[in-house]
């Protein structure tokens, strides 16, 4: 019996590693197997998301800070960008290390004052600053440009190759971000710093009670978010190569809301699946892209009802796995009581 555990064990695993194997085969033959470059465009937009989501989830996923203002953050790491680039003729990294250290910034001023705010509160203290972002950049007008927007931003350059959509530069850099910021993600979730967030998420008394300064996790999950969602921000500026201020409004909130809800909160895997739903989507189904949101507030309801914890979040009751000798004495325990029963 217990050799027959173990060779199903080794086949899942196996087939597990040459799942994966295959997926990152044909993640980096994408842009060479004859698709058009709109539906280059797609994927890459769905990296850009993923981004925002894998961002917001730090946030609310694991700490339990329920956001309606990425959008905010987002605005303003484009905005950086575009300004940079088009106004001083600044460089690709340049521009990304600004909109990372603006944006942290911008999460250190909204995470401070909101640190005693929970719930619909801290909701609408977020959804206001990025309401006041998009009106920032609305009427400024001789740094914005105002309704018109940042024009003609130019494409990075890559020892002297520019990099678009169509020679497929922009996808992989898309690729290369989409997998440092899920790294560290993966890191944060795993570290003490995610542990940490986990329990604030829990009960954030009981983590008081236990020494944490959760003030300080809380601002800190914030920065993170924000920063995140900078490098997003930046990036799609380069992608689009014009910007302006209703590109980054509520609804785009609600949308990456609603792919860390629809993904799993705290699944970095959900994010990606998230984000291929619903930005596909409106491209799938076209004929029904006025009623979408219609369609995600359902399918979120839905949601909530049957799987709360979506669709990739949550497989164990248990935050963190018991150790192997641990789950062995359980397991005999349960055993015990039911030879007796």
């Amino acid at each position: 019996m217990k050799m027959n555990k173990k060779k199903s064990i080794k086949f899942t695993s196996l087939t597990s590693k040459l799942l994966i194997a295959s997926l990152v085969l044909f993640v980096l033959a994408f842009p060479f197997l004859g698709f058009s470059s709109y539906i280059i465009r797609i994927a890459v937009m769905i990296m850009v998301y993923c981004m925002l989501a894998l961002g917001l989830n730090i946030l609310t996923g694991c700490t339990g800070q329920v956001s309606l203002g990425n959008a905010g953050f987002y605005a303003i790491g484009a905005y950086c960008a575009g300004i940079l680039a088009t106004k001083f003729n600044a460089g690709f990294m340049v521009c990304l290390i600004v909109a990372m250290i603006v944006t942290a910034i911008s999460g250190l001023i909204i995470g401070i004052p909101t640190l005693r705010l929970k719930g619909s509160y801290l909701s609408i203290v977020t959804l206001g600053f990025g309401e006041i972002v998009r009106l920032i950049l609305l009427n400024w007008e001789a740094l914005t440009n105002g309704p018109l927007g940042v024009r003609n931003i130019p494409k990075p350059s890559f020892f002297g190759l520019t990099l678009t959509l169509n020679n497929g530069g922009m996808y992989f850099q898309a690729v290369i971000l989409l997998s440092l910021i899920a790294l560290v993600c993966y890191l944060v979730m795993k570290s003490k710093y995610g542990r940490t967030f986990n329990a604030i998420k829990e009960d954030e008394l009981a983590a008081n009670m236990m020494g944490i300064n959760c003030a300080f996790y809380k601002t800190l999950a914030f920065v993170l978010s924000a920063t995140i969602s900078g490098i997003a921000g930046c990036f799609y500026a380069y992608v689009i190569t014009y910007i302006e201020p209703n590109m980054f409004n509520f609804d785009t909130s609600i949308m990456i809301l609603s792919i860390v809800i629809l993904g799993g909160m705290g699944s970095i895997r959900g994010m990606l699946l998230g984000s291929l739903i619903l930005v596909s989507f409106p491209e799938v189904f076209r004929f029904l892209n006025e009623y979408r949101f219609v369609i995600y507030g359902i399918a979120l309801v839905v949601l909530m009802r049957y799987r709360p914890q979506g669709i990739l979040g949550g497989r164990s009751s248990k935050p963190y796995p018991l150790p192997k000798a641990l789950r062995e004495r359980v397991d005999s325990l349960n055993s015990d009581v039911g030879s007796y029963e």
